[in-house]
């Protein structure tokens, strides 16, 4: 018999408020929601949206400094501007399509123009409470989740202009969320390059650059390691830094209006066409466009009136034209590079030529790979890819997004992971227990090469390699990039530590911008599960093991995992769902990267074998305790 469909009337009408809507689908506002381990994740998009509205002010003149607390969970930030007039501090923060935003003359060329990013830190947060200083006065509301608790009345201050938020995520919209420092420097670094100027002090340091762009590329490569000085470029709405590294690879930073568009868009897209068009015509030869982004460090950013972004999350831009009949973005971008770019190399001959050799170079590295790249791409397809090695999740079943329902499916697309893992008892509990929908599994065939000091030839040659390029579609670069997580999945034991680091140096010796762009995680599993006939605790160090036993009581039986195969799919379920613990592969603005292989997985020195004898014993003392050896059961 066929199931009965609920009924369809005026009841199954329903109409929710601002408040509901945000909380009932809070990816369509901040993207997917997180626990702080990613960068994307939805507590940074909170943190964004608040600074942001400083930063327009700042933009439009009004305002030098912003002051950002964050810790215990907690978000403060300050600015110095003009202050939210007092008498609409709280429908600023509480009434959709309210703010100041809609009137062109009062914000020119801003980052939030739908009046959406306050609500939803506010309907978001467990706490949230807002104070305008205007004039001698000032204004005070409380929320929580959203729901106005208190309105003060307004009172005499001696501070200065600005507006104050004060915020604590709700927990139980962001279940265990973290903030990662490093995440938020970035981020806060980024505010300073784009505004050249500003002064920001994050949690007691202060932040600020005098150059903008050419600030921002000198901290994210290495001097020695530049082919030639930064080009740095400027013009009306429009600011360039470019160069070449030694590095495999894209770097391409993108900003629009001071908003950091991690996922490009069209004025990533027309910087990317209008250097290659731009080389062309000054060497007048028909270089291949990879030759000559290949190992490019740049950055470009543009300021556009009303800027129509693909979501609200504002990670990809996709207006056309600057400005309402204006040039269009790929025209505007060009005219500027055709001119600026051509005039700056032939005033500096030098630089001109060691940017033809290193695009030289990459001609001659192209040409000799092109052979075994062909053989490389047919073994790939006759190792039967998708049955063998991966396990692929549905979402990738069908890689073209849908045609409706693209904003659901772009949320998905960020939740997409791959998990890494080497042997078929580890790769089966993993993918037993996995999320079919959004969770794909790649299993190694036993310790991938040490490839550092390697030419990329070497990734074609190596079946494994090769395979896990082709998994991830990145032959051709990130544009391709099938899932937003990567995660490394190994034993923790020496074995699983040394493949970890094998598969870290495949990322950063050939392909780089994974691990910039935050994509590299770690995967941790339980090292312990402690337990009685009553309860069952999973610890994941030694300090929680000692709190499980002080919980559970002396006569907990206590088992030392050893590997991944030895967790049952069941349990396994437990720990790569919801509350999965991973953690990201994370390069600090000065990081080198060939100087981080070379010490990790060079030829021994002194200071690593060090390294390596103080990082055993801690492990050694560990099993010192438990009266076992490292991987058996207590």
């Amino acid at each position: 018999m066929a199931e009965l469909l609920p009924e369809y009337n005026e009841d199954s009408i329903r109409s929710l408020d601002w408040r509901e809507h945000i909380r009932l689908r809070p990816g369509m506002y901040i993207g997917k929601l997180g626990d702080g381990s990613s960068v994307d994740d939805g507590i940074y998009v909170l943190v964004k949206e608040v600074v942001d509205n400083c930063i327009d002010e700042f933009a439009m003149g009004f305002g030098k400094r912003i002051e950002i607390k964050i810790g215990n969970g907690e978000v403060s930030v300050r600015d110095f501007g003009r202050g939210i007039p007092l008498g609409k501090v709280v429908d600023v923060v509480s009434k959709i399509n309210t703010g100041a935003k809609y009137d062109s003359k009062v914000f020119q060329k801003s980052v939030g123009l739908n009046g959406v990013g306050t609500k939803a830190v506010n309907a978001l947060s467990k706490a949230f409470t807002v104070t305008a200083f205007r004039e001698g006065r000032c204004k005070t509301a409380y929320f929580e989740k959203g729901m106005l608790v208190t309105e003060y009345p307004e009172t005499d201050t001696t501070q200065g202009n600005g507006t104050q938020v004060v915020f604590r995520p709700d927990d139980s919209v962001f279940r265990n969320y973290h903030f990662v420092h490093e995440y938020l420097e970035n981020q806060i670094w980024n505010y300073c390059f784009l505004n050249a100027g500003l002064q920001i002090n994050f949690n007691g340091r202060n932040y600020v650059s005098k150059s903008g762009l050419l600030d921002l590329l000198s901290r994210k490569t290495n001097p020695d390691d530049l082919r030639y000085p930064i080009i740095h470029l400027k013009g009306e709405d429009i600011e360039l830094a470019i160069t070449h590294t030694g590095d495999y690879g894209e770097d391409i930073y993108s900003f629009v209006n001071g908003q950091h568009t991690t996922q490009g868009g069209t004025h990533q897209a027309a910087f990317r066409e209008a250097f290659v068009k731009a080389i062309r015509d000054f060497y007048k030869k028909d270089y291949d466009a990879g030759d000559v982004r290949q190992s490019i460090s740049a950055a470009i950013a543009v300021k556009v009136q009303e800027p129509v972004f693909e979501s609200q999350t504002k990670t990809k831009l996709g207006s056309l034209n600057i400005f309402e009949g204006g040039p269009t973005m790929k025209v505007f971008v060009s005219d500027f590079m055709n001119k600026e770019l051509n005039n700056f190399l032939h005033k500096n001959p030098a630089i001109a030529e060691a940017l033809k050799k290193r695009i030289e170079q990459s001609e001659r590295e192209r040409k000799e790979l092109s052979g075994i790249r062909k053989l490389a791409n047919e073994r790939a397809k006759k190792a039967n890819l998708h049955n063998k090695k991966l396990r692929d999740c549905r979402i990738h079943l069908n890689d073209e997004p849908p045609a409706k329902n693209k904003v659901e499916f772009q949320i998905k697309q960020q939740d997409s992971t791959i998990f890494i893992t080497e042997g078929d008892s580890a790769s089966g509990s993993i993918t037993k227990s996995r999320n079919v929908e959004s969770q794909a599994v790649f299993s190694l065939r036993g310790k991938p090469l040490n490839c550092y000091g390697l030419t990329k030839k070497v990734v074609y040659e190596n079946e494994e390699f090769n395979l896990l390029q082709h998994a991830l579609n990145i032959e051709e670069g990130m544009d391709g990039l099938r899932y937003n997580n990567i995660v490394i999945s190994t034993d923790a034991d020496v074995d699983g530590m040394h493949i970890r680091l094998l598969i870290m140096t495949f990322f950063l010796q050939f392909f780089p911008d994974l691990v910039r762009g935050n994509h590299v995680y770690i995967l941790q599993t339980p090292l312990f599960r402690v337990r009685n006939k009553q309860k069952t605790i999973y610890c994941y160090n030694d300090e929680e093991r000692k709190a499980a036993i002080a919980e559970i009581g002396a006569k907990a039986e206590i088992t030392r995992f050893k590997g991944l195969g030895e967790i049952s799919p069941e349990e396994f379920g437990r720990f790569i769902g919801e509350d999965m613990r991973k953690d990201p592969v994370l390069l600090s603005q000065e990081t080198h990267i060939q100087k981080l292989l070379e010490y990790y997985m060079g030829k021994n020195t002194p200071d690593r074998q060090k390294f390596i004898i103080e990082n055993l014993r801690v492990e050694k003392d560990l099993a010192d305790e438990l009266g076992v050896e490292v991987g058996a059961k207590a």
